[in-house]
């Protein structure tokens, strides 16, 4: 199998009447020099590269229904960052859009109230020690019982207030002082969404400092009439599209409350962004299978190809080894598959391989159009 054999590329070629106008001369030569119509390939050749023909046959395919949705963020993949007790900002360690790690620092925090909580901890830790090396025999078990107890309590309350367990053992081994500073520390991983506070800002106990969110998982929240939500199961296939930008989701919620104002219900779907192409707030046209079932033509997504006007196109087999583009509407995806139409039943049609066939086609007009 040799790819390198040449490919023979059928043109069509515009005659020119006697007498037209030298306009209309020019353009119909230009025409003819851009534009190949058929790719020929011997059995070699189609194998190499992967040619794959399949004779269109209508077939049943779920129906869809097509309705405007928008990008929200996931509250299942977000957190927010809050103060439990009011201090002021010391440091910031993070910044607005910055990607951040489950642990990391975000923000440097001071109070008094800490300062104090980690002296009671630091005075309960010793006298626990003490207590606890004098053992019982010594010590009677209420001194005993008391002084675990208050050392528990003293942990726990530090721990409460926001100082993590890293920093409250390096507290206890004498490698920091309590002076008040503690650190608040991202919860998860993902990408930092709000900041809203300033260096040196005293702020009070809920006030939020920060929100995070994994936006390689997204929600997309589109409404329906009753009767359409009906027909749509949880678990179904979607596809969101905006200008240019597709990819696959999945229906995880169907409301069960109209909304009083529209008179349709809430559908949420899941979709994954891991090339972060799709951003909260944008507006989308979502496209969900339903549970009914309707006829008509398909064939896989890879198999429609862009024509260089921009119309979507297939490769047919117009006689064996000779392959021509066919302009083609494509209806709506689902599983994988195009539904189109403008191409009648019966006829051979490219199913892999036809982007070789694009390339190869227009790499034929170029040289043509520049010999």
């Amino acid at each position: 199998m040799n790819l390198l054999k040449p490919v023979l590329i059928t043109l069509t070629m515009a005659t020119v009447q006697p007498g037209s106008l030298a306009a209309n001369e020019t353009d119909a030569a230009t025409h003819a020099h851009e534009e190949a119509t058929a790719v020929r390939l011997d059995a070699d050749q189609q194998q190499a590269a992967g040619i794959q023909v399949e004779t269109l046959e209508p077939h049943k395919l779920p129906s869809v229904v097509q309705a405007p949705g928008e990008i929200r963020r996931n509250a299942y993949a977000s957190s927010i960052v809050t103060p439990r007790i009011a201090a002021q900002v010391s440091a910031r360690q993070a910044k607005l859009g910055e990607i951040v790690t489950k642990g990391q620092t975000l923000v440097r925090l001071s109070s008094v109230e800490m300062a104090q909580a980690q002296g009671d901890l630091l005075v309960a830790e010793r006298e626990w020690t003490r207590v606890r090396k004098l053992g019982k025999r010594v010590v009677s078990e209420q001194r005993y019982t008391k002084a675990r107890v208050e050392r528990e309590l003293a942990r726990a309350r530090v721990l409460s207030f926001g100082m993590s367990e890293a920093e409250l053992k390096r507290l206890l081994r004498g490698q920091r002082p309590a002076d008040g500073q503690f650190d608040l520390l991202a919860p998860q991983q993902g990408t930092v969404v709000r900041d809203d506070f300033i260096t040196g800002e005293w702020v009070e106990p809920g006030r939020v400092l920060f929100e995070i969110s994994d936006e390689s998982r997204l929600w997309v929240e589109t409404r329906l009439p009753p009767q359409q939500a009906a027909q749509i199961a949880v678990g179904a296939a979607a596809t969101v599209s905006a200008g240019e930008q597709r990819s696959s989701a999945k229906v995880i919620q169907i409301h069960h409350a109209l909304d009083e104002h529209t008179r349709t219900l809430g559908v949420r779907l899941a979709l994954a962004n891991p090339d972060d192409r799709f951003h909260p707030g944008m507006f989308v046209e979502t496209r969900i299978e339903t549970r009914r079932q309707e006829t008509g033509l398909a064939v896989p997504v890879d198999a429609v190809m862009r024509s260089p006007d921009g119309d979507w196109q297939v490769f047919i087999e117009h006689q064996p080894g000779e392959f021509e583009p066919r302009e083609v509407e494509v209806l709506h995806n689902t599983g994988g598959l195009a539904v189109i139409r403008g191409i009648e039943p019966g006829v051979r049609v490219v199913t892999h391989g036809a982007f070789f066939l694009q390339s190869e086609l227009a790499k034929s007009g170029f040289e043509i159009h520049n010999h």
